[in-house]
C-alpha cells in the first residue's frame, strides 16, 4: 500500500498538507477522520496516532504526525521544486522559522473563531466575550507581524495562509490581500475551493443544525480545548 494521509479538511494543518500534495501530484490514499464526530479520539485511530491529532501520514510502517514534519518529509521524498523547500541553507531556515512562528502565533489564534461560532455552541458552551475580544486583538497583532516581518516586500512567503471563520482578515491590508491573490492564482481556484469548501460552509451547517453530535470522548476534549482559550 502507498502513502496514506489521515485528515479532515476542517483542520487547517490538514488543508495545508492536502493542498501541497495535490499541487505536486503526490499520490496519497486519503482517509477522512471526522473531527466533529470525534473519530480522532476513537480506539481505531489512536492505534495509528496515539496523540489523536490530524493530519497523520502513514508510509508503510512509518507513521508521521505534525503537518510541518509531513510537509518537509513529502518535499524531500518526492524532490518537489525548490520554491517549496529550498536547497539553500538560509532559505530553508526561513521556511523553518516561519513554520515555527505559524504554529505558535497563527494556528491557535486564528482557529478560535471556529470554537466561538461553531464548536462551542455545538456542545452548549459559550466563550466569554472578553476572550473573543482578546482573540481579535491577537489576530490583528499576528497579521501585522505577518505583513511586516514575514512578507515585507516579497511576492510570497514561506508558509500557509491564515483563515479565521467569519472574518475578512485582510480588509485594510492591501499587501496581504495581494499576497493571497498571488497564492490563489498559483494554486488555482479549483484546488483552493476544493480544500476550503468544508470550512467555509460550516457556519451554514451550524445554523441548520446539521453538524454531527460529537462522541463522549470528543466532548471532553472539546471542553478542555475551550477552557484553554486565553
Amino acid at each position: 500500500m502507498g502513502l496514506e494521509l489521515f485528515l479532515d479538511l476542517v483542520s487547517q494543518p490538514s488543508r495545508a498538507v492536502y493542498i501541497f500534495a495535490k499541487k505536486n501530484g503526490i499520490p496519497l490514499e486519503l482517509r477522512t477522520v471526522d473531527l466533529v464526530k470525534g473519530q480522532h479520539k476513537s480506539k481505531e485511530f489512536l492505534q495509528i496516532n496515539s496523540l489523536g491529532k490530524l493530519p497523520t501520514l502513514k508510509d508503510g510502517d512509518f507513521i508521521l504526525t505534525e503537518s510541518s514534519a509531513i510537509l518537509i518529509y513529502l518535499s524531500c521524498k518526492y524532490q518537489t521544486p525548490d520554491h517549496w523547500y529550498p536547497s539553500d541553507l538560509q532559505a530553508r531556515a526561513r521556511v523553518h522559522e516561519y513554520l515555527g512562528w505559524h504554529a505558535d502565533c497563527i494556528r491557535g489564534t486564528f482557529g478560535i473563531p471556529l470554537w466561538v461560532q461553531v464548536l462551542g455552541p455545538l456542545i452548549g458552551v459559550q466563550v466569554p466575550k472578553e476572550k473573543v475580544e482578546r482573540n481579535r486583538t491577537a489576530m490583528d497583532q499576528a497579521l501585522q507581524w505577518l505583513e511586516d516581518k514575514f512578507l515585507g516586500d516579497r511576492p510570497f512567503l514561506a508558509g500557509q495562509q491564515p483563515v479565521a471563520l467569519g472574518y475578512e482578515l485582510f480588509e485594510g491590508r492591501p499587501r496581504l490581500a495581494a499576497w493571497r491573490g498571488r497564492v490563489e492564482a498559483f494554486l488555482g481556484a479549483e484546488l483552493c475551493q476544493e480544500a476550503h469548501s468544508i470550512i467555509l460552509s460550516i457556519l451554514e451547517q451550524a445554523a441548520k443544525k446539521t453538524l454531527p453530535t460529537p462522541s463522549p470522548e470528543a466532548y471532553q476534549a472539546m471542553l478542555l480545548r475551550i477552557a484553554r482559550i486565553p
